[in-house]
């Protein structure tokens, strides 16, 4: 999603061009272009796909809902198995319409989770709850912290259930350290994401990931973090700004290495 103006075979070509080895892909594009083509590609390519982004929106009340959202989430674990990822991250979803119960939201995704945990583990994939930050909580993501989403996962086994740890969603947090060590400890960090924070925000604020190093948070510091905590998997940077993807997208991908490098790296 950092550089989606670039199609995939074109995203596939840059990633060789710069040395880039782990590519993590959304939902969208792979069904544009195909479950197995995209697989394929990624295989002729010389790419590992690092997780596939995203599963979840759990939280719907009515039966008929519910019952599609477990069938996508089932879906995106048999993508994600073809793919050749063992980690789906969920992004939990957000307030049913009319209610305001956080607590019975959270109680629906932990229900959820115990039918698609053992789903995902019989395929070789585990699911990672990203918590986002809390001007999501209405709309897109009633778990908001690393210790909401770790009081979920805990129910059900590491290898089943763990989080994304997303420096975007949880830099505010001064308990988010502890944290992460408590999801190293449990062998549940199944995937670390990078993006900065910039101000103002723009409207809807859905597209306000900084280019890293052009915000507040210290990219080196959270590295440590999670390295201290055992976490030694890939770093993925995902970047969601209408200023980058209005920009050449090969340019964007060369820059987000060079700043990767410089700092996280570095």
């Amino acid at each position: 999603m950092t550089v989606k103006q670039l199609s995939l075979p074109e995203l596939a070509d840059a990633c060789g061009q710069l040395g880039i080895s782990n590519v993590g892909l959304w939902r969208e594009p792979v069904q544009s272009y195909g479950l197995e083509a995209t697989a394929k590609l990624v295989r002729d390519a010389g790419l590992t796909v690092t997780t596939l982004c995203r599963g979840g929106f759990l939280t719907a009340i009515d039966p008929r809902e519910r019952a599609a959202a477990l069938d996508d989430n089932r879906r995106a674990v048999d993508e994600a198995a073809t793919l050749g990822t063992d980690v789906l991250v969920l992004v939990s979803g957000g307030l049913p319409a009319g209610s305001r119960d956080l607590h019975g939201a959270r109680e629906r995704i932990a229900d959820a989770l115990g039918e698609l945990g053992p789903y995902a583990e019989e395929r070789g994939v585990k699911l990672a709850i990203e918590p986002l930050h809390p001007m999501y909580a209405s709309d897109r993501c009633v778990v908001s912290t690393l210790a909401q989403a770790l009081d979920l996962a805990e129910r059900f086994p590491a290898h089943q259930v763990g989080v994304t740890v997303d420096t975007y969603h949880i830099w505010w947090d001064d308990t988010a350290p502890a944290q992460i060590a408590r999801a190293g400890a449990g062998g549940r960090i199944h995937t670390f994401q990078l993006a900065d924070w910039t101000t103002p925000l723009p409207q809807g604020v859905l597209t306000g990931r900084g280019q890293i190093g052009d915000g507040a948070i210290d990219m080196r510091e959270w590295k440590a973090y999670v390295e201290t905590a055992g976490y030694a998997g890939a770093i993925e940077v995902e970047l969601f700004n209408e200023g980058l993807w209005a920009r050449d997208g090969h340019e964007v991908l060369a820059e987000t290495a060079e700043r990767f490098v410089e700092h996280v790296i570095r």
